[in-house]
């Protein structure tokens, strides 16, 4: 089963049709009743004040201290995050304020580009770098509300300058330095989500395949939308790699986290990270943490760009449940499976819940 070499149909830029004044969006745009944002799942508890519940916020400055109490509070914080919610928030992780800002401002400079200049970085289902619209090969699906930018920065032998942006100035430098920083925060991350599952600090890593490991980013572009009770940006579904760091739009929310019988609209920290586990993850730890639903709204006023970072692991190396935590009374719950072979089926039929990873389990 391979990607073809292009799209089914003609590819539409959502940016293109919002700006063109439009009031009501096209067909292939409206979500079927049981998938808008207003009538799906409740998206607060009627017993919690509105807008009094969000996911935790967790300052790692003391991750990296001598201070053993306030390291261990940290892991602990993590571990509680990675187990109840799948998703947490990052303040003091050690990236700078100002490349993030410069981050967002870049890429938002190329949204805003002339569409014959973004148009030479127009990308195909074959491997998805460069300027879309579209996931998934479904002739006929039904559309997010959203433009992205997708790109390789690991394993070098995928990293090609000339596919990412040329435009605005300075930008190769900027995105360049931006994913080394975040990949060198994973590093970090990943040691404390290793230790929190018992295990050796390098595991998680090492599973992974050490230094020859997997990155690249997704830049998401959110246009004004005249009808957002009908859309989404992105579709519900959980995220087909290792981890997930996010830099979100520091003015506009947007993302929401499943959580029980609700959605959760994420309100961002300024110069928070966004950290959320992916299926690869939950598969090492044989579904101790786990990765969660998650999906985009859109709105009428305001356009919303965020920063989707992935860490993956080495595409051809077979993930499954570490054998540490395997036990009688918890067997491996996934048959191995390598990273190419996984994200082959969101590539294929675009987002879709939990349904790839729930798909894996061993039959019992």
């Amino acid at each position: 089963m391979n990607c073809p070499q292009d799209w089914p149909e003609p590819i539409v830029r959502v940016q293109s049709l919002s700006e063109s004044g439009l009031e009501a969006i096209p067909d292939r745009y409206i979500k079927p009743p049981t998938d808008r944002p207003t009538t799906s799942l409740k998206e607060s508890d009627p017993s919690i004040e509105d807008g009094a519940i969000n996911i935790p916020i967790i300052d790692l400055e003391g991750l990296y201290g001598d201070d053993h109490d306030r390291r261990n509070s940290v892991l602990r914080q993590i571990s509680e995050a990675c187990r109840d919610w799948g998703f947490f928030q990052v303040v003091k992780h050690g990236v700078s304020p100002e490349l993030m800002d410069r981050s967002r401002e870049v890429w938002r400079g190329f949204f805003h580009l002339p569409m014959e200049l973004k148009q030479a970085y127009a990308n195909s289902p074959k491997t998805y770098e460069g300027y879309g619209s579209r996931l998934g090969i479904v002739k006929g699906a039904i559309l997010d509300w959203s433009d992205y930018y997708y790109l390789h920065y690991l394993p070098l032998s995928l990293k090609d300058l000339n596919k990412w942006p040329a435009l605005p100035q300075n930008s190769r430098e900027v995105i360049d330095e931006y994913g080394k920083e975040v990949v060198k925060f994973c590093g970090r991350l990943m040691k404390a989500l290793s230790i929190n599952l018992g295990l050796e600090e390098d595991y998680l890593q090492n599973a992974f395949g050490g230094e020859n490991i997997g990155a690249c980013l997704r830049v998401n572009f959110y246009p004004k939308c005249p009808q957002p009770d009908l859309a989404l940006g992105l579709s519900s579904h959980s995220d087909p790699g290792g981890m997930t760091i996010l830099l979100p739009d520091d003015h506009v929310a947007g993302l929401q986290v499943r959580k029980g019988d609700r959605w959760i609209t994420v309100k961002p920290a300024p110069h928070a990270f966004i950290v959320n586990i992916g299926d690869q993850i939950q598969v090492l730890s044989n579904a101790i943490y786990k990765s969660v639903e998650h999906r985009v709204i859109v709105n009428s006023a305001k356009e919303r760009l965020s920063l989707a970072f992935f860490y993956n692991p080495k595409s051809d190396i077979p993930i499954e449940p570490a054998k540490e935590l395997v036990t009688s009374d918890r067997p491996a719950l996934y048959q191995p499976m390598t990273f190419d072979e996984y994200r082959l089926f969101i590539r294929l039929r675009g987002p879709r819940g939990k349904s790839q990873v729930e798909s894996l389990k061993s039959p019992r």
